[in-house]
């Protein structure tokens, strides 16, 4: 690393914010690793879990350890795209239009339960999250930076439910599936929140320049030309399994992944190597995040529900057919 010194400070800093976040929320540290690798590498993250797991809370403690705005969208059936966005109000007053920016003009937004409205809502976030930029009327505002979605959906077999579109999918770097805690982790929480004296105040850490820092930082982390050549063979092999003498998992393939997926995992592996204190990548690295960079991005045919082949099956053949050229 070129400042060791900066690069030091700033992992104590990444440690204490994890411990802050742990003072409150407890046995969900896979979500929080996850969310930070989306905030220190510019990328959504969508969490799927069924209610009651702590997705809230979590984001809403992490947002108090940060210093940047926040805000939080509850999705339901009657939201209106200018509920996200904004519109144009007249002001009696002067006589004329000006703009009510909404909630998505913040740093940090929470999109809760976002499978909860219907797609007309969903897409007004679209622009924002890939333009970090937003149309209202005849005029295009920028968004702040550091700008991220955090966005929270329940199994989309539950009722009252509508499944995101493929293309807005895409568009979040990580989706995390969130499963219920253990039993010594339950024990505690349950511990925690029947005291009727426990707070969940934390301390504010990070900044925006500690986040810019260590966005910085993650772009210095080098990846091997071999490694590189390894995220692009797991990618292809969504799309082109036969090649990849994966001839079973071909029957279920209806769509590989995007090229963000291989972006994405290139960054992500990045964020997980210095994280963890290495200014490289190493396999393990690009293993660790390429179920939640894939999961959502590889589409499974109707054969596939039918003899019960999960995502997550297809990845883990995935990972384990393609290997490293040497």
């Amino acid at each position: 690393m070129e400042n060791p010194v900066n690069t030091s400070a700033l992992h104590t800093k990444i440690n204490d914010v994890i411990a802050e976040v742990g003072k409150v929320v407890v046995g969900q540290d896979y979500m929080v690793n996850r969310l930070l690798v989306g905030l220190f590498t510019n990328g959504h993250v969508l969490l799927e879990g069924v209610p009651g797991l702590a997705k809230t809370l979590t984001i809403n403690t992490l947002s108090n350890v940060l210093h940047l705005d926040f805000q939080r969208i509850q999705f339901t059936p009657d939201l209106l795209p200018t509920d996200v966005i904004g519109t144009m109000i007249y002001n009696q007053r002067v006589g004329e239009f000006e703009v009510k920016k909404g909630p998505v003009f913040s740093n940090l937004i929470l999109a809760d339960e976002i499978n909860r409205a219907p797609a007309k809502v969903q897409a007004a976030l679209l622009e924002a999250m890939q333009e970090k930029q937003v149309t209202i009327g005849e005029e295009t505002y920028k968004l702040d930076r550091p700008f991220l979605v955090l966005a929270t959906q329940n199994p989309v077999d539950q009722e009252g439910t509508y499944p995101l579109p493929e293309a807005q999918v895409d568009r979040f770097m990580l989706k995390v599936y969130i499963d219920y805690p253990q039993k010594e982790d339950e024990l505690e929480v349950m511990r925690r929140m029947s005291n009727l004296h426990f707070t969940d105040e934390v301390k504010q850490i990070l900044s925006k320049e500690d986040i810019f820092a260590i966005r910085d930082a993650i772009n210095q982390v080098k990846v091997s030309e071999t490694l590189e050549e390894y995220i692009i063979d797991l990618i292809f092999a969504t799309r082109f399994p036969k090649q990849y003498g994966l001839d079973k998992e071909a029957e279920y393939i209806q769509f590989g992944a995007s090229p963000r997926a291989s972006i994405n995992l290139h960054r992500a592996a990045k964020a997980i190597a210095f994280m963890d204190g290495r200014d490289y990548v190493l396999p393990e690295d690009v293993k660790d995040v390429a179920y939640d960079i894939l999961n959502h991005r590889i589409l499974l045919n109707y054969e596939a529900e039918a003899d019960g082949v999960t995502t997550r099956d297809v990845i883990d053949s995935i990972l384990r057919k393609v290997v490293i050229n040497k």
